[in-house]
């Protein structure tokens, strides 16, 4: 028998799911939103909280909206393709505040409204679907959401338009070679995933085939049609990925087409992006994201800039030409070999990009640097990173952050020491409960 319970939403989780509360404990639900009412069906629970599902809508919310995605609610991939997008971007300003004061015990930082897009959809420019079969046909999609089956779609909401025909034309060449898609359970087949990559500014496209296999029979043949049907398509790389792992691509790769990278822009700088590097996914909000970054850092021309977590040193280049020297750290190699790549093609020489841990290499130099700008992963900085930084005592810190608890958790770690100028949310990830976050801090 179904445990069916009756309950309004009164708040939304960190993850974009409605909250019930209930003499039971709390339930999470997805796609309900604030103040709705509705019957729900428990999923899953354990002691104090529960997941469930709306089986009947009872109250409808004047920011519920016809999702314009078929199949959203089977995907999972989206949060918020039922709401309106000023719901949305309330919902991210209100999420970093109520982490700034839970977490971080800021109970009087303003945060600003949270910049948004003016259209929020087909905006990510790195797409990346697993194939599979479905009744004998070669199919491709998303995983449904916690599962491994693959919800088969023509076109995604949030991806460029320029790869769903792509997409469908090589579902349609597998059939005509008879190239089967991988097999997980049983650990056989050829293609595992297909990754795209699209440039804004160039309209430039990558197109990644992960395989299980080093080759297969008529790979050349298959790659000639393809480039036939999508002459669009600039570069076509073949990676292999025989592991049995979540990770999607494997360290061994060919060109097969093209030049093996497509280039976009940001803020005027050209950065070559390859099947394995680093780029943000909305080549549109980035321009603002980095734009605010170097607006809070109140940059001088006599400035020294440590760039941390650096990745491909993208921020680092965008800020070279405002200062005197930039030092980018990084311990990935291959970014740093994508990053001084990348200073050369700008033509930037005040740029050092160095392989190393960053907080070995404060701790090991004690370097002195006007501004810091950290740019760290969704687990946030570390203890070992925050006290360097107070020992070096920049004058200004940039945080950019894309994940609002950590970011909170280590700001506390700081306010002894620094004030915090500004909060800036910036919108990068439309339709996720994902939120990127900037913060400026002066030095007390």
């Amino acid at each position: 028998m179904k445990n069916i319970i009756k309950g309004k939403c009164v708040d939304i989780s960190s993850e974009g799911k409605g909250v019930i509360k209930t003499v039971y404990g709390v339930i999470f639900v997805d796609s309900l939103l604030l103040g709705e009412e509705a019957e729900i069906e428990v999923t899953y629970a354990r002691k104090g909280v529960a997941y469930g599902k709306v089986v009947k809508l009872l109250s409808k919310s004047p920011d519920r909206i016809q999702p314009l995605c078929p199949v959203s609610t089977a995907c999972g991939g989206c949060t918020f393709q039922n709401a309106s997008y000023d719901y949305e971007l309330r919902y991210k300003k209100h999420k970093v505040e109520e982490d700034l004061k839970r977490i971080g015990h800021f109970d009087n930082i303003k945060v600003n409204d949270v910049i948004g897009m003016e259209n929020p959809e087909h905006y990510r420019n790195k797409i990346q679907v697993p194939f599979g079969r479905e009744n004998k046909r070669v199919v491709y999609g998303f995983y449904r959401s916690n599962t491994h089956k693959i919800i088969p779609i023509k076109e995604c909401n949030i991806e460029d338009k320029k790869a769903g025909p792509i997409l469908k034309e090589i579902a349609s060449l597998m059939e005509e070679f008879h190239i089967d898609p991988y097999n997980e359970d049983y650990r056989t087949g050829i293609i595992r995933h297909v990754l795209i990559r699209t440039s804004l500014s160039t309209n430039e496209i990558m197109v990644v085939f992960v395989s299980n296999v080093e080759s297969f029979p008529g790979r050349n043949n298959f790659i000639k049609e393809l480039v036939n049907r999508c002459p669009q398509i600039s570069t076509i790389v073949f990676n292999v990925n025989k592991r049995d792992t979540n990770v999607i691509l494997g360290e061994s790769e060919k060109v097969l087409y093209g030049r093996g990278f497509i280039t976009d822009e940001i803020l005027g700088l050209k950065f070559n992006i390859s099947s394995q590097s680093f780029f943000q996914v909305n080549p549109i909000q980035v321009q603002k994201l980095y734009g605010e970054a170097i607006k809070y850092a109140k940059l001088d021309k006599n400035d020294t800039v440590l760039d941390a977590y650096a990745g491909v040193c993208t921020i680092g280049l965008l800020v070279a030409p405002h200062v005197k020297k930039v030092t980018s750290v990084e311990v990935v190699k291959s970014a740093v070999i994508n990053g001084k790549n990348n200073a050369k093609l700008n033509k930037i020489e005040n740029i050092e990009i160095i392989e190393d841990d960053c907080t070995l290499y404060i701790n090991r130099h004690l370097p002195k640097f006007d501004v810091v700008i950290m740019d760290p992963p969704r687990k946030g900085s570390t203890p070992e990173f925050l006290n360097a930084l107070l020992k070096i005592k920049p004058s200004r810190i940039v945080y950019i952050s894309c994940e609002p608890s950590t970011l909170a958790r280590d700001l506390e770690y700081l306010k002894d020491d620094y004030i915090i100028d500004a909060v800036q949310p910036v919108d990068m990830f439309p339709r996720s409960f994902h939120v990127e976050t900037i913060v400026g801090l002066y030095r007390k």
